[in-house]
């Protein structure tokens, strides 16, 4: 199975967010390549909320070129078998955490549709929740201005409301 078709069958069973899930299988259904940063019409994202349930905290990454604080992210590469790899791979790459990163279940958590320079026009980010392992130490990556682990209650005052809903939504499916 390709990356491609994974995304829409992941899509498919996706159950929230129905207009945007569908605007995301329209743009799959439309381009062939529209899982991969070439596509100028936009292209399909993962991410992941790197959490720490026990500590009640999550890793955010100060990103270099936005200078925001968002969770770990960024583009499918050829290698990639599934968007649940592109955020699992993108979330071990961006925090430092060399294994032990296992994405909650159920699936993706989130969806967001973001605008980004030409020539790509749009990120179609496909967000999970990635659970650190205990006794996690992060490590600050190339692409990262800094790298941060925040109380919950501190996200809003820190991050964009992509985040806040992206914790969450976390929170609810972790059942608190």
């Amino acid at each position: 199975m390709s990356l491609h078709e994974d995304a829409v069958l992941v899509l498919k069973a996706y159950e929230d967010q129905t207009e945007l899930r569908d605007l995301y299988l329209e743009h799959l259904a439309a381009h062939p390549d529209g899982v991969y940063k070439p596509c100028t019409a936009g292209h399909v994202t993962g991410s992941a909320l790197v959490i720490d349930p026990a500590r009640g905290r999550v890793l955010l990454t100060l990103h270099k070129k936005l200078g925001m604080w968002l969770q770990m992210g960024g583009h499918c590469e050829p290698g990639d078998r599934t968007l649940a790899d592109v955020a699992l791979r993108e979330a071990g790459e961006e925090s430092g955490i060399a294994s032990g990163l296992t994405l909650l279940d159920g699936g993706p958590v989130r969806l967001d549709r973001h605008p980004i320079p030409a020539p790509c026009n749009w990120h179609l980010d496909v967000q999970y929740a990635a659970l650190a392992p205990a006794g996690a130490v992060a490590e600050i990556s190339e692409e990262s201005l800094d790298l941060r682990w925040f109380p919950y209650e501190e996200v809003a005052a820190v991050a964009d409301t992509s985040v806040v809903r992206l914790l969450e939504a976390t929170l609810a499916r972790l059942g608190g």
